[in-house]
């Protein structure tokens, strides 16, 4: 009881220094401020977010409070940071506690902050706590200038004498004053990821939200847009631009209260999962990182593509490996040497790897199918007697590198892991079982099935260290929600399972930095930038047809750069000519799915030529600066260039989607040049014994007639396509 008394009275003292003072905090990249200031009541409050104020001097003529219309009277509310349920304020909190009482009010008043250098950029630390409960909550701001991003998270710690429970944890809180907001979100399913669409946001609330736990991003992407006044537009306009960095459960919440201020609470979701936080165990919140860009999502694009290269992106830096796989083509039907053979295609094509898909393990339950197997990670000898090691050799000799699919997070029931370990899947003890896709997920909230799922990669490597890839797919959601090994804590069940992943995850990564993997779940259901810290790339969607990819890529670009979209030549609509489906590809990070015998000799001799020009140009479409110059959701044409960061060379990249009968085509004008600079024009990827079309191929302009004026690059006939390469004279 003393020690209680101690607490409270220590917490007056501070609460009473932080009222006799206007303390404010700034967070600022070079383009935009977050001001937070401490109201007279010793809470935290939002006071400014807005593009960076010049002077440091007018921080103080910022309010924390805001008068709004209360029962015909006028009542002074302020802009709570982190406000708690049960508070004065009327609308959706940041966080909802249960006491040990059986209080669920939540008061946070500020103790202390400090700030310190990281990498890129400067972190903001601030201390509150309950004045009536030994709960405390941690806020991170971490301030990217130059890339004008900010990432903010929080940390939930609580003495009180017995488990606290959770039933809300948001990342953050913004708050926005404006006449009006448009929001931008990226709704999905398989085979259809990212799709557009917009709306106005209105009194109350719009949330976005997912619970399918593994598979978290099937059905909405974990990212989105808000227009300040004006719908969002790639060029001109504030726009707020915000990805959560989890890969499971999340939930955006919109609300425009009673005065039309918009507040945006993102957050791990907190459905079917009231937290159970034991005394001074720590609930980390979900990353939120986002920019305001003052000149349309275009740029607000490009902040984030510069932040996740260098801060953000496993291997950010570095390159990107071209290759084969041998899924379109082969299914689960191959053999030792029917892959040799492949390896020697992927050879031939010029490609860098060849990548085993599904299909090669499984002895007594052989993974024939999609029913069987999972789980199960020893090579079927009697498809593949040599093993991995006869693989990796065959690559060698073949002159390409090696890599491999893997879905370590799942089981088939038919798998003698499951015969095995029963109660090491997610499923119901008193209920029939429901199998998505024949498959369960693996309960990663144990340690033991962290171990198992990590010893899955560490073996291959060990036994294989020639091993080059991983490709890394989960294709089931959470299914029969019960956890074997949390028992009576089922509410913690979605957070711990994702926390069990990052420790797998880690673990690979610290012990085997230099392997790239890519990131895959059905597709495009996993593209976090929290996973993506230990993943180099990911799969935007199963669905390769290029005019379907088209829109899929435009919207992934929103937030991810080239360098970490997947994006396959394939046969998929064969209706379209193999130079559009490989010129759709090119704009990311290359490669192929499909036989050579499959092609004709000029085929195979435009896609060599197609790999070449691609690797030449790497640097440019990898590591340059994207623009989106004609949107597929305003034309029936799109266009993208991109820049090196020199300004030398550019790409680009222009498509005729289903273009009208004599429509009106317009010049494509760039962007990113150097206006002083003159830029010879060549169109490249052109099939053989065929000449560009183009008027402006082979002559030179200069950047500002570029930028201004623009190329005639469209046309009127359907799925046809053009890359331009652009080099600075």
């Amino acid at each position: 009881m003393r020690c209680f008394l101690t607490f409270l009275l220590s917490a007056f003292m501070m609460l009473a220094h932080a009222a006799s003072e206007k303390k404010i905090i700034r967070i600022s990249t070079d383009n935009t401020d977050l001001v937070l200031q401490v109201g007279e009541n010793g809470r935290l409050y939002q006071s400014y977010l807005g593009e960076r104020l010049l002077h440091e001097s007018d921080l103080q003529n910022l309010k924390w409070n805001v008068y709004a219309a209360s029962d015909g009277s006028v009542s002074k509310r302020g802009w709570e940071v982190y406000s708690g349920s049960g508070n004065e304020d009327f609308f959706e909190p940041a966080i909802a506690i249960r006491h040990n009482d059986g209080n669920l009010t939540t008061y946070l008043y500020y103790v202390s902050s400090s700030t310190r250098e990281v990498e890129g950029g400067t972190e903001t630390v601030i201390n509150l706590r309950d004045d009536k409960y030994p709960v405390d909550v941690t806020l991170y701001y971490v301030a990217y200038p130059k890339e004008n991003v900010i990432k903010t998270w929080s940390v939930i710690k609580h003495q009180e004498k017995k488990p606290i429970s959770l039933s809300a944890y948001a990342s953050t809180m913004l708050y926005f004053n404006k006449g009006s907001y448009y929001l931008t979100e990226f709704s999905s399913d398989w085979a259809k990821e990212v799709q557009m669409s917009s709306q106005q946001l209105q009194f109350g609330k719009k949330i976005i939200d997912t619970k399918l736990g593994s598979r978290a991003a099937m059905h909405a992407q974990p990212f989105f847009e808000i227009g300040m006044e004006q719908p969002v537009s790639e060029n001109v306009g504030t726009v707020l631009m915000g990805t959560l960095g989890w890969t499971g459960n999340f939930r955006f919440t919109f609300e425009v209260d009673n005065v039309g201020n918009l507040r945006v609470i993102p957050a791990i979701n907190p459905y079917a999962s009231n937290y159970e936080l034991k005394p001074d165990e720590e609930f980390k919140t979900a990353e939120f990182i986002f920019t305001l860009s003052y000149n349309g999502s275009g740029e607000g694009s490009r902040n984030f593509h510069d932040w996740a290269r260098n801060y953000s992106l496993k291997d950010g830096k570095g390159d990107r490996l071209t290759l084969l796989n041998n899924w379109e083509n082969t299914g689960f039907n191959f053999n030792q040497e029917i892959l040799a053979s492949l390896m020697k295609e992927a050879k031939h094509l010029g490609v860098d790897m060849f990548l085993l898909d599904d299909g090669w393990f499984g002895n007594k339950y052989p993974r024939e199918s999609d029913t069987a197997g999972l789980g199960d990670w020893d090579v079927t000898y009697d498809k593949l007697p040599g093993g991995i090691p006869a693989l990796v050799d065959a690559a060698k000799d073949a002159g390409v590198k090696f890599g491999i699919w893997i879905e370590p997070e799942m089981v088939n029931p038919k798998s003698e892991l499951f015969e095995n370990h029963p109660d090491w899947a997610i499923r119901l003890p008193n209920r029939e079982t429901y199998y998505y896709r024949n498959q369960l997920v693996l309960d990663l909230s144990n340690p033991k099935v962290q171990d198992y799922v990590y010893g899955v990669v560490e073996n291959i490597l060990k036994e294989n260290p020639g091993v080059a890839y991983f490709k890394w797919d989960c294709n089931s959601p959470i299914t029969n929600i019960y956890s074997p090994y949390l028992k009576d804590r089922q509410g913690n069940m979605y957070v711990d399972h994702v926390r069990g992943i990052y420790n797998v995850m880690k673990r690979v990564k610290e012990n085997y930095p230099d392997v790239p993997m890519m990131l895959c779940s059905g597709g495009g259901a996993r593209c976090d930038y929290e996973a993506l810290k230990y993943f180099t790339e990911f799969w935007c969607s199963d669905n390769t047809d290029p005019i379907e990819r088209i829109y899929i890529q435009w919207g992934f670009s929103q937030f991810f750069p080239a360098k970490a979209m997947c994006a396959h030549v394939t046969s998929w609509n064969r209706a379209t000519s193999l130079k559009f489906r490989t010129d759709v590809a090119s704009m990311c990070k290359l490669g192929f799915d499909m036989g050579l015998k499959e092609l004709s000799k000029d085929e195979l001799t435009y896609c060599q030529n197609a790999v070449a020009n691609w690797k030449r140009l790497s640097n440019v479409i990898l590591d340059g600066t994207q623009y989106r110059l004609v949107s597929p959701y305003e034309t029936n044409h799109m266009a993208v260039n991109y820049v090196s960061q020199d300004r030398s060379k550019a790409v680009l990249f222009a498509y005729d989607i289903n273009p009208r009968y004599k429509e009106k085509l317009m010049p494509v004008r760039l962007k990113g040049l150097d206006a002083n600079r003159m830029y010879r024009v060549e169109e490249i990827n052109l099939m053989p014994s065929t000449n560009s079309s183009l008027d402006a191929n082979g002559k030179t302009y200069s950047g500002d007639y570029l930028m201004k004026v623009g190329l005639d690059v469209f046309g009127f006939r359907a799925t046809q396509s053009h890359v331009i390469e652009l080099t600075a004279m």
